[in-house]
């Protein structure tokens, strides 16, 4: 299930943000990515550059982008936060996820031209670069990058309204 990305206050902060986000993620290398470790879940490439993990923020990657980190670190209640790249090529199998307690968003960054999508429920989204999706991770979901180029979202985990 999506939900409007407006139930989240955290959503006009990233979207504002983006330019300074999509800048920070400029200057990485792909080297500094990791993959993502539930390898099970996908088929190509998924890796992720993390900012926060189960709650626990990792320092060295925040110092290597501190404009995203400070505003990531402005969001209350976060789990997960990084940014996620999808290689073309690239499909994360149906899941769900957890806790039940949040949402997770995506800020779009680099989004290729193609068939990319996310799939939660029986409804399909495109990523649109500069805008937040928002969805309920322990619904049934997918995701896919059929295009040429890498597809790339900031992911955080929000706390889920009390009326979501």
């Amino acid at each position: 299930m999506f939900y409007d990305p407006g139930i989240v206050s955290a959503t006009k902060v990233l979207q504002d943000s983006y330019i300074a986000i999509r800048e920070e993620l400029d200057t990485l290398l792909s080297t500094q990515f990791v993959k993502w470790p539930e390898h099970s879940l996908y088929t190509g490439d998924w890796t992720v550059f993390g900012f926060y993990g189960f709650g626990r923020r990792l320092h060295e990657n925040c110092q290597l982008c501190p404009r995203t980190a400070a505003i990531v670190d402005s969001i209350p209640d976060k789990n997960m936060a990084g940014f996620s790249k999808l290689a073309a090529g690239t499909r994360i199998g149906s899941h769900c996820g957890r806790p039940k307690s949040q949402l997770r968003c995506h800020l779009a960054l680099k989004i290729p031209a193609g068939d990319v999508g996310l799939r939660v429920g029986p409804e399909v989204r495109r990523w649109t670069e500069g805008e937040c999706l928002l969805f309920d991770d322990t619904k049934e979901h997918e995701a896919w990058n059929l295009a040429e180029e890498d597809r790339i979202v900031l992911l955080v985990d929000v706390q889920k309204p009390v009326a979501a």
